[in-house]
């Protein structure tokens, strides 16, 4: 499983409550829960309790939160310790752009023709 796969399945199961998940991972419902569901058929166990009432984690849900939780701590502080430090070089901006042409002046960056 991928990280993405990790992402989702850690935000349906703390909101347990797919709506509200899909709008904090700005992806609609139905993507949510085909992704989970793919989940659900990899692993070959279900990971939601399928109530009509509630939703709530199944016991091999709870053992993966686990897993996903520590592996997406694990990715982040990695990604944290590998980010680029602050205190590099800055480098000026050369803008390639031109001054707009005004009627009567003279074109800027070219020398007056002399006779």
């Amino acid at each position: 499983m991928d990280h993405a796969q990790f992402r989702q399945f850690v935000a349906a199961a703390r909101h347990l409550h797919f709506a509200h998940a899909a709008r904090e991972l700005g992806i609609p419902r139905s993507t949510l829960i085909t992704a989970i569901r793919a989940m659900e058929a990899q692993l070959g166990e279900d990971l939601f309790a399928k109530d009509a009432t509630s939703t709530r984690l199944t016991p091999a849900g709870e053992a993966l939160l686990v897993d996903a939780e520590r592996q997406l701590d694990t990715s982040a502080r990695a990604a944290a310790a590998s980010a680029a430090k602050p205190g590099g070089k800055a480098k000026a901006s050369k803008g390639k752009g031109r001054a707009p042409a005004v009627k009567g002046e003279r074109k800027p960056g070219r020398p007056r023709q002399g006779r």
